[in-house]
């Protein structure tokens, strides 16, 4: 008796020795020249073309989180690129694993955090359903000692720049949903329990727009890397151009203080 054959099913990508067949669609005729790479990847995960609304938000969002100037990741890249010039892809490797819950994994903690709210709850009707739901979970973060994920920003301290735009945009496509309008809530009730205003910053504004694009939340810190990638490449490129790699690496060098163990 022979063992089967394994099979290894997917709904992706799929080559032939004449064509490439992805998401059902004719790769090089379907697909090139005619679809954005932010449809596609919105395509990829949902596995149903998004609509353009869908597409505009998520691009929005995609921008919003590519490059923000000498982060800690963008500086772990340029680092390990003067490092390691040979190998591009290490260098932006070391950039992404840079993405926790201080830099970009806000995104994710934002959209569990709200979805989390959300559960079980019956989607509110107005601001004020918004804000007593709003007002319950930050209370129960506070309560827990936890951190409210997507409040305060080291740079922006009154408006993160990001957060009206891309509501506005929501709003523009109809998909300001429960997420945003919640996470627009604990703007307004935070002081309450904190005793003290924080901006809604970006990258959790993100994380609850994405939310309301019916994204899982397990998902959300892979869109903000697939961002942040686009903003590492540029990072290293001009760091081919007009390096500071070897400036940054040496002023800590000269100013490090040597303390007894």
């Amino acid at each position: 008796m022979t063992d089967a054959v394994p099979r290894f099913p997917t709904s992706l990508g799929a080559s032939s020795p004449d064509t490439i067949t992805l998401l059902g669609q004719d790769l090089a005729t379907d697909l090139m020249g005619k679809v954005s790479f932010g449809e596609l990847a919105l395509w990829l995960v949902t596995q149903r073309r998004p609509a353009a609304a869908e597409v505009r938000v998520f691009e929005a969002v995609l921008v919003a989180l590519a490059d923000h100037g000498f982060t800690p990741t963008a500086i772990a890249a340029r680092l390990t690129y003067l490092s390691a010039p040979d190998s591009l892809q290490g260098a932006l490797a070391a950039g992404l694993l840079g993405g926790g819950s201080r830099f970009l994994g806000v995104t994710e903690d934002a959209g569990r955090f709200l979805a989390a709210a959300l559960a079980g709850q019956p989607v509110p009707s107005d601001d004020a359903g918004y804000d007593a739901l709003a007002l319950a979970a930050v209370s129960r973060a506070r309560a827990a000692g936890q951190f409210v994920p997507g409040l305060g920003h080291p740079v922006h301290k009154v408006t993160d720049p990001r957060t009206p735009a891309l509501i506005q945009i929501a709003t523009e496509e109809g998909l300001r949903g429960p997420h945003l309008r919640l996470f627009e809530a604990i703007g307004r009730v935070h002081p309450q329990v904190l005793g003290r205003t924080l901006p809604l910053n970006g990258a959790g504004t993100c994380g609850a727009a994405l939310a309301d694009l019916g994204l899982p939340p397990d998902l959300l810190r892979g869109f903000a890397l697939l961002a942040r990638c686009a903003g590492l490449l540029g990072q290293l490129a001009e760091e081919q151009r007009r390096p500071v790699g070897m400036d940054i690496y040496l002023t800590v060098e000269h100013n490090a203080e040597y303390l007894s163990p």
